[in-house]
Protein backbone atom coordinates (compact mmCIF):
# COMPACT_ATOMS: atom_id res chain seq x y z
CA UNK A 1 0.00 0.00 0.00
CA UNK A 2 1.44 3.34 -0.98
CA UNK A 3 1.90 5.94 1.70
CA UNK A 4 -0.55 8.37 0.09
CA UNK A 5 -3.32 5.91 -0.70
CA UNK A 6 -5.68 7.27 1.97
CA UNK A 7 -5.04 10.89 1.01
CA UNK A 8 -5.73 10.04 -2.64
CA UNK A 9 -8.92 8.25 -1.62
CA UNK A 10 -10.06 11.36 0.28
CA UNK A 11 -9.27 13.58 -2.71
CA UNK A 12 -11.21 11.32 -5.07
CA UNK A 13 -14.14 11.27 -2.65
CA UNK A 14 -14.07 15.07 -2.57
CA UNK A 15 -14.25 15.21 -6.39
CA UNK A 16 -17.13 12.72 -6.44
CA UNK A 17 -19.07 14.69 -3.83
CA UNK A 18 -18.47 17.93 -5.72
CA UNK A 19 -19.95 16.37 -8.88
CA UNK A 20 -22.89 14.97 -6.89
CA UNK A 21 -23.38 18.34 -5.13
CA UNK A 22 -23.50 16.72 -1.69
CA UNK A 23 -22.51 19.80 0.26
CA UNK A 24 -22.74 18.36 3.80
CA UNK A 25 -20.48 15.36 3.11
CA UNK A 26 -18.17 17.52 1.00
CA UNK A 27 -17.71 19.90 3.92
CA UNK A 28 -16.50 17.05 6.16
CA UNK A 29 -14.06 15.71 3.53
CA UNK A 30 -12.67 19.21 3.01
CA UNK A 31 -12.29 19.52 6.78
CA UNK A 32 -10.24 16.30 6.86
CA UNK A 33 -8.08 17.36 3.90
CA UNK A 34 -7.52 20.78 5.48
CA UNK A 35 -6.37 19.14 8.73
CA UNK A 36 -3.97 16.92 6.78
CA UNK A 37 -2.64 19.91 4.81
CA UNK A 38 -2.19 21.93 8.00
CA UNK A 39 0.00 19.25 9.58
CA UNK A 40 1.95 18.75 6.35
CA UNK A 41 2.67 22.49 6.11
CA UNK A 42 3.50 22.86 9.81
CA UNK A 43 5.81 19.84 9.90
CA UNK A 44 7.09 20.19 6.30
CA UNK A 45 6.45 16.55 5.47
CA UNK A 46 3.94 14.36 3.68
CA UNK A 47 1.74 12.38 6.05
CA UNK A 48 1.75 8.59 5.77
CA UNK A 49 -1.48 6.62 5.85
CA UNK A 50 -0.74 5.67 9.47
CA UNK A 51 -0.38 9.33 10.43
CA UNK A 52 -3.64 10.14 8.64
CA UNK A 53 -5.40 7.31 10.50
CA UNK A 54 -4.11 8.75 13.77
CA UNK A 55 -5.43 12.18 12.73
CA UNK A 56 -8.85 10.73 11.80
CA UNK A 57 -9.07 9.00 15.19
CA UNK A 58 -8.16 12.27 16.88
CA UNK A 59 -10.89 14.08 14.91
CA UNK A 60 -13.46 11.48 15.98
CA UNK A 61 -12.36 11.80 19.63
CA UNK A 62 -12.74 15.61 19.41
CA UNK A 63 -16.27 15.22 18.06
CA UNK A 64 -17.19 12.70 20.76
CA UNK A 65 -15.96 15.16 23.39
CA UNK A 66 -17.97 17.94 21.72
CA UNK A 67 -21.11 15.77 21.76
CA UNK A 68 -20.75 15.40 25.55
CA UNK A 69 -20.51 19.19 25.90
CA UNK A 70 -23.44 19.82 23.55
CA UNK A 71 -25.56 17.33 25.52
CA UNK A 72 -24.84 19.35 28.66
CA UNK A 73 -25.80 22.52 26.79
CA UNK A 74 -28.97 20.91 25.37
CA UNK A 75 -28.00 21.53 21.71
CA UNK A 76 -29.49 18.63 19.72
CA UNK A 77 -28.78 20.42 16.43
CA UNK A 78 -25.04 20.51 17.13
CA UNK A 79 -25.06 16.94 18.46
CA UNK A 80 -26.60 15.77 15.20
CA UNK A 81 -23.92 17.61 13.17
CA UNK A 82 -21.08 16.09 15.21
CA UNK A 83 -22.55 12.57 14.83
CA UNK A 84 -22.86 13.13 11.08
CA UNK A 85 -19.20 14.18 10.88
CA UNK A 86 -18.12 11.12 12.90
CA UNK A 87 -20.07 8.90 10.51
CA UNK A 88 -18.29 10.38 7.47
CA UNK A 89 -14.82 10.23 9.08
CA UNK A 90 -15.33 6.58 10.11
CA UNK A 91 -15.80 5.62 6.46
CA UNK A 92 -12.06 6.15 5.98
CA UNK A 93 -10.97 4.10 8.99
CA UNK A 94 -10.21 0.40 8.76
CA UNK A 95 -12.57 -2.11 10.36
CA UNK A 96 -12.11 -1.92 14.16
CA UNK A 97 -10.55 -4.88 15.92
CA UNK A 98 -12.84 -7.15 17.91
CA UNK A 99 -12.21 -7.78 21.62
CA UNK A 100 -10.84 -11.23 20.85
CA UNK A 101 -8.47 -9.80 18.20
CA UNK A 102 -7.22 -7.21 20.73
CA UNK A 103 -6.72 -9.96 23.32
CA UNK A 104 -4.80 -12.03 20.75
CA UNK A 105 -2.55 -9.02 19.94
CA UNK A 106 -1.88 -8.46 23.65
CA UNK A 107 -1.04 -12.14 24.19
CA UNK A 108 1.20 -12.20 21.11
CA UNK A 109 3.03 -9.07 22.33
CA UNK A 110 3.49 -10.56 25.81
CA UNK A 111 4.80 -13.82 24.34
CA UNK A 112 7.21 -11.94 22.05
CA UNK A 113 8.51 -9.38 24.55
CA UNK A 114 8.32 -11.52 27.71
CA UNK A 115 7.79 -8.49 29.99
CA UNK A 116 9.03 -8.50 33.56
CA UNK A 117 6.18 -6.75 35.36
CA UNK A 118 4.75 -3.28 34.80
CA UNK A 119 8.10 -1.69 33.92
CA UNK A 120 7.89 -3.30 30.47
CA UNK A 121 4.33 -2.13 29.78
CA UNK A 122 5.60 0.56 27.38
CA UNK A 123 7.41 -2.05 25.28
CA UNK A 124 4.25 -4.18 25.07
CA UNK A 125 2.11 -1.16 24.10
CA UNK A 126 4.65 -0.09 21.45
CA UNK A 127 4.58 -3.60 19.97
CA UNK A 128 0.76 -3.57 19.81
CA UNK A 129 0.46 0.03 18.57
CA UNK A 130 1.98 -0.75 15.17
CA UNK A 131 -0.73 -3.36 14.54
CA UNK A 132 -3.70 -1.75 16.28
CA UNK A 133 -3.30 1.97 15.57
CA UNK A 134 -6.45 3.27 13.96
CA UNK A 135 -8.26 0.00 14.59
CA UNK A 136 -8.55 0.02 18.39
CA UNK A 137 -8.80 2.62 21.14
CA UNK A 138 -5.25 2.62 22.50
CA UNK A 139 -6.51 3.84 25.90
CA UNK A 140 -8.60 0.69 26.27
CA UNK A 141 -5.75 -1.46 24.93
CA UNK A 142 -3.47 0.11 27.54
CA UNK A 143 -5.92 -0.76 30.34
CA UNK A 144 -6.14 -4.35 29.11
CA UNK A 145 -2.35 -4.67 28.88
CA UNK A 146 -2.05 -3.32 32.43
CA UNK A 147 -4.60 -5.89 33.62
CA UNK A 148 -2.76 -8.69 31.78
CA UNK A 149 0.58 -7.69 33.29
CA UNK A 150 -0.74 -7.37 36.84
CA UNK A 151 -2.75 -10.61 36.67
CA UNK A 152 -0.73 -13.00 34.51
CA UNK A 153 -2.60 -16.21 33.77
Amino acid sequence: MSDEMLKNQLTEQMKTLMRAREKEKLMVIRLILAAIKQIEVDERKTLSDDAILTLLNKMIKQRQDAIVQFEKGNRPDLIQQEKFEIEIIQQFLPEPLTDSEVDALIQEAINTIKPVGMKDMGKVIAHIRSKAEGRADMGIVSQRVKAALTNPS
